[in-house]
């Protein structure tokens, strides 16, 4: 075989940052005040603290794996590397079950924000004909570049952004920073600790698409570690302001648009709910840029069929790849089929970490590409502190989730064999692994 079209490398520090962060603020910052505030108090913005260090240690091995590859597949990647390429398949397999399915329920999410301002959104007809909109608009930012993909990231950052950062400041100007601190109770730590951990979920977004950033064994390590860090602080920041400004605890559901309406008024809750409608669009377009890179990268290494490595000669982007995962979102939100994916996505997570542990183990064992000489006595710190979270994590996934997640791994496994008996089992000349 010939060489190889390969995309360009154009994601530099700040838009591989940028990645991660819209990966993990979506949604989620617009309910988690009220949600914590009720179950613990004004402990919310400290346990936000406290959780991000564990949570940062599970990042920390994502970051540490970065720094062995230059090909795009991230987790998938690795776990192909480690535990061959069945394992390697189901790992991709799952993941983009989880991410499709993810976001065919927030193009759902979206579109009630957007009807909630402009009700014409809204009906039989028009939320399916959005959804379909958005996902096309999306796909073509992917396929005409990945350099305008991360431009139009960069407004939505800031167009969500500068209205929580607004209402932070004016929260706090108007009534102060919050003094005392309360501790709470065991139990009610306990019922927000997965809350809060779900709310960094997507901190290694940026390692997907290695294969398109410029010096990734650097990029990508600081990248990861620095936007898990900013974003909690970011995290504890909202939460404090959200005490500060005290607004109706009945408003659970829109808690930063109820504080939005304290401060500024009507405008005001408008204003948080335009922000809204920009973090969750922001949070959707960067899975559009990383995850198709997985169906690349299975795609170049011959878990699956090459028409998944396909590189547009005019774009140079993975169009073939992008134009199906767009294809497999759109299918799930509009049959509404989410609805009963949506339990799983807790155990694939929890499933993907295990496997990068493993991964770590195996590539501590052998070495590989001079890992062992590289990892200091801090880790002995960091890794049984990820394997802790992991494990606890993993033992709060309800009984019929596994069993669910069994289902998916046989699914998977029969779309392995179909996929070797599709593409053959000859490696492509120069295309390896890392």
């Amino acid at each position: 075989m010939g060489e190889r079209e390969e995309p360009p490398r154009v994601v530099r520090t700040a838009g591989a940052i940028l990645l991660n962060l819209n990966g993990m603020v979506g949604a989620g910052i617009f309910a988690l005040p009220a949600l914590l505030y009720l179950n613990i108090g004004s402990f919310a913005p400290v346990a936000i603290l406290l959780f991000a260090i564990p949570i940062a240690c599970v990042a920390a091995i994502i970051a540490k794996l970065s720094t062995l590859f230059e090909r795009s597949g991230g987790i998938q990647l690795y776990a192909e590397t480690a535990l061959g390429k069945f394992a390697g398949f189901q790992t991709g397999w799952l993941i983009i079950c989880a991410s499709t399915t993810g976001r065919a329920a927030n193009f759902h999410v979206l579109v009630s924000y957007l009807a909630a301002l402009f009700p014409v959104f809204e009906g039989p007809v028009a939320r399916p004909v959005t959804i379909i909109a958005l996902i096309a608009f999306m796909t073509f930012l992917g396929i005409t570049g990945t350099r305008r993909s991360i431009g139009g990231i960069w407004i939505g950052t800031l167009c969500k952004f500068t209205p929580l950062v607004l209402l932070c400041l004016v929260g706090f100007g108007s009534n102060g920073f919050p003094g005392a601190i309360s501790l709470p109770s065991f139990s009610g730590m306990e019922s927000v600790a997965l809350l809060i951990a779900y709310a960094f979920s997507g901190f290694g977004a940026s390692v997907t698409a290695a294969g398109e950033t410029r010096d990734p064994r650097t990029t990508l390590f600081r990248s990861v570690l620095f936007a898990i860090g900013g974003v909690a602080i970011f995290y504890a920041i909202v939460q404090w302001a959200y005490i500060a400004i005290d607004p109706d605890v009945g408003s659970a559901d829109t808690p930063l648009a109820a504080a939005g309406q304290k401060l500024f008024g009507d405008w005001g809750a408008v204003m948080i709910s335009v922000a809204a409608i920009f973090s969750i669009g922001t949070n959707q377009l960067s899975s559009f840029v990383v995850m198709p890179r997985i169906l690349f990268g299975m795609g170049e290494r011959r878990l699956l069929p090459e028409f998944f490595a396909h590189v547009s000669p005019r774009h140079r982007t993975p169009d073939h790849a992008i134009l199906s995962y767009a294809a497999i979102v759109t299918l799930i939100a509009i049959s509404g089929s989410f609805a009963t994916l949506l339990p799983l996505l807790v155990a694939v997570e929890q499933a993907i970490f295990l496997l990068l542990l493993v991964s770590l183990f195996l590539f501590w064992r052998r070495n590989f590409r001079g890992l062992r000489d590289t990892m200091s006595a801090v880790w002995l710190v960091i890794v049984p502190v990820a394997t802790a979270m992991v494990l606890w994590m993993a033992s709060q996934i309800p009984a019929l989730a596994v069993l669910s997640l069994a289902g998916l791994a046989v699914v998977g496994a029969a779309l392995s064999w179909l996929a070797r008996r599709a593409v053959g089992v000859e490696q492509p000349a120069g295309v390896a692994a890392g």
